[in-house]
């Protein structure tokens, strides 16, 4: 995607947020129990915009990418503000891989992070929360998506 594209994707989140329609979210359960909202990243635009030029994340927040197909999914830090770490799951919630305090990228080109194992979804939750709340491998996250956005 092209820096301008990017840019107007970043624009119009921007817009539905100040509108009071931003993402879909859902209730997901860490393993020490403590309950959050997940901001659920369904399209493929959500996706690529993902965490991009937010100042930061409420500790109350995550983000979860839906791909909707097993795959060793990368993620980049490009034109993000802070660090975060980032869990990947299975189709059962289950973490297969964890990359912890991923540094914002500050220069291009901008490392892509790659699980070991495929998975269905990523978290990216602040630096920090994963060892908070037990997310470490074999760990479940428990959440519903909704049957339709």
């Amino acid at each position: 995607m092209r820096a301008s594209a990017y840019l107007a994707a970043g624009l119009a989140v921007a817009c539905l947020a100040a509108a009071g329609d931003g993402p879909a979210t859902t209730k997901l359960t860490l393993p020490s129990g403590r309950e959050v909202t997940a901001e659920l990243m369904l399209s493929a635009s959500e996706r690529a915009m993902g965490l991009m030029y937010r100042a930061s994340l409420p500790e109350d927040r995550v983000l979860l990418f839906v791909f909707g197909h097993n795959d060793r999914h990368s993620i980049w830090m490009k034109n993000c503000k802070f660090p975060i770490d980032i869990a990947w799951l299975d189709g059962e919630g289950k973490v297969v891989d964890l990359a912890e305090n991923v540094p914002p990228c500050t220069k291009d080109p901008c490392p892509t992070y790659t699980p070991f194992r495929p998975g269905e979804y990523v978290v990216e939750m602040n630096a920090g929360q994963a060892k908070k709340h037990g997310v470490q491998g074999g760990a479940v996250l428990r959440f519903t998506l909704p049957a339709e956005r």
